[in-house]
């Protein structure tokens, strides 16, 4: 068989299968469930650094003198 050949037969079963897009209908629905799950997993992220302020406080002065002592912090 040719490849002109090749590419008439599935054409022609093609027509035959039912409409194409009924069946590959699940990859944007599969696309949109996981880009819409990692948002939300995205957005529960947001703003966690700002939940524990007493934590990153007490941080900041333990460290001072390794700040002071080193410069800009390289």
């Amino acid at each position: 068989m040719t490849f002109a050949s090749l590419i008439a037969f599935a054409a022609e079963e093609a027509e035959h299968s039912g409409n194409a897009m009924l069946e590959t209908l699940w990859f944007p629905i599969v696309a949109i469930a996981v880009f819409t799950f990692l948002g939300i997993v995205t957005l529960s992220h947001r703003n966690v650094s700002n939940r524990h302020a007493h934590k990153a406080e007490a941080y900041a002065r333990e460290h001072a003198v390794d700040v002071q002592q080193n410069g800009h912090g390289h």
